[in-house]
C-alpha cells in the first residue's frame, strides 16, 4: 500500500510539481481532481517536478466523489485551516488518503461538511491565512511517515 495525496483543483503549476516531487521521493500516490488550473504539459510544472515524474503514481480524476467511490474502503483526512482538530492529533495508518483544496480557496464547502471528523489544521500564527500547499502537503506526509517508522525510506 501507499499514501495518497489528493488535490482537488489544484491551481498553481508549480506546487503540484513540487508536491509530485516529494510523492516521488516518498512512493506517495498524487490524485489530480479536475479542472485543473494549469496544463498537464506546462513548463512550470515540469520543471518543480524536475526530471522525477517517472516515478510518480498519478491518477486523474473528473471529480472528488469519483475519488470516494473508486477507494470506498479508504480514510480520507481533509486539510482546512476550519478545523478544529491539528494534523498531528491524528494516527494515521499505511493507505490513508490526505486530501488539499485549490490554492486560493481551500476545499468546497460540501467536501468539508463532509469529512468533518477528520478535517486537520497546520498551527501558525496569525500572520497569514494558510501555509502554501506543496509545504502543507508535505508536513502531512512526514509526520505520516514518521508515524508508520518511515517505511521503505532511507
Amino acid at each position: 500500500m501507499a499514501l495518497h495525496i489528493v488535490l482537488v483543483e489544484p491551481e498553481i503549476p508549480a506546487n503540484t510539481g513540487n508536491i509530485a516531487r516529494t510523492c516521488a521521493a516518498t512512493g506517495t500516490h498524487l490524485h489530480l481532481v479536475h479542472p485543473l488550473g494549469f496544463r498537464t504539459d506546462d513548463a512550470t510544472l515540469k520543471r518543480a517536478g524536475l526530471d522525477y515524474w517517472h516515478a510518480v503514481h498519478i491518477e486523474y480524476h473528473n471529480s472528488f466523489s469519483e475519488v470516494l467511490e473508486k477507494y470506498q474502503e479508504g480514510r480520507f483526512f481533509y486539510a482546512t485551516t476550519k478545523a478544529k482538530k491539528r494534523y498531528t492529533d491524528f494516527q494515521f495508518r499505511d493507505g490513508d488518503f490526505f486530501v488539499f483544496g485549490k490554492e486560493t480557496k481551500g476545499l468546497p464547502a460540501e467536501i468539508l461538511e463532509a469529512g468533518q471528523e477528520t478535517a486537520m489544521r497546520m498551527p501558525m500564527g496569525q500572520a497569514v491565512r494558510s501555509l502554501n500547499l506543496s509545504n502543507s502537503a508535505a508536513i502531512v506526509v512526514y509526520e505520516a511517515l514518521r508515524q508508520l517508522d518511515f517505511p521503505e525510506l532511507f
